[in-house]
């Protein structure tokens, strides 16, 4: 019988969260690309018996799943998980930080729980959706101006911001500046294009490139390989 190795359960917007997902013990010691995606992740490893942040990421990150390793996480929608790790997005900006050290001693009680959890992805969820308060109130516009393809000036005076107090709120909520948000979210766009079976050329034209040599160049670049390889 077939079993998913890796499977996401999509979850309400009112969460701040995009899914939970689980990644099933493997026999062999597997090596994930994780590429960027605006998001950050908490990750329970069951072996270490601890929880580890996860991104954002600015470039492709290599992640070694040691066999027989059981994996439950959550992903927060880009620019909701400050509120929630209780510092700014930037902090854990292409890093990978145990929570306990954002979080203190919840954090390994937490871990505790999902140790002798019948369902740790419940457990998980029901920790931190909602945890610390609203994000930032831009942060949806931002997303939706951005990935509409507005430029940075057009989506700050939409929010009547300068660029430059729309570029602090942005780190602090996603990680980087809004440029390096949209670049993020037009890859994932033409990669998700892509991956549906649309021909690169149209791919790339859709989801706002110069050209198809434009995204292989910025497929290279943010994922370190080649968009069919990736694929």
């Amino acid at each position: 019988m077939h079993v998913n190795v890796y499977e996401e359960f999509a979850l309400s917007p009112a969460t701040g969260l995009v899914c939970a997902w689980v990644r099933e013990p493997e026999p062999a010691a597997p090596v994930a690309r994780v590429v960027p995606d605006g998001c950050v992740d908490l990750i329970w490893w069951s072996g270490r018996g601890e929880v580890m942040v996860a991104g954002p990421d600015t470039g492709p990150h290599l992640s070694a799943v040691p066999a027989g390793e059981r994996l439950v996480g959550v992903r927060f929608r880009p620019g909701q998980a400050p509120p929630a790790l209780g510092v700014p997005a930037d902090a854990v900006r292409d890093a990978r930080v145990p929570l306990a050290r954002l979080w203190g001693d919840p954090a390994l009680r937490l871990a505790d729980r999902l140790a002798g959890a019948g369902d740790p992805r419940r457990v998980l969820v029901a920790a931190v959706a909602g945890r610390g308060g609203p994000a930032d109130p831009v942060v949806p516009a931002v997303v939706a101006g951005l990935a509409e393809g507005a430029s940075v000036g057009e989506v700050a005076g939409r929010l009547g911001l300068s660029e430059r107090q729309l570029r602090r709120r942005s780190v602090a909520a996603f990680g980087y500046g809004p440029k390096t948000l949209q670049r993020i979210l037009r890859f994932r766009r033409a990669v998700r294009l892509a991956r549906a079976g649309v021909p690169f050329a149209v791919a790339a034209d859709a989801a706002g490139y110069a050209d198809q040599a434009h995204l292989s160049r910025e497929v290279r670049d943010l994922a370190g390989v080649p968009l069919r390889g990736l694929l």
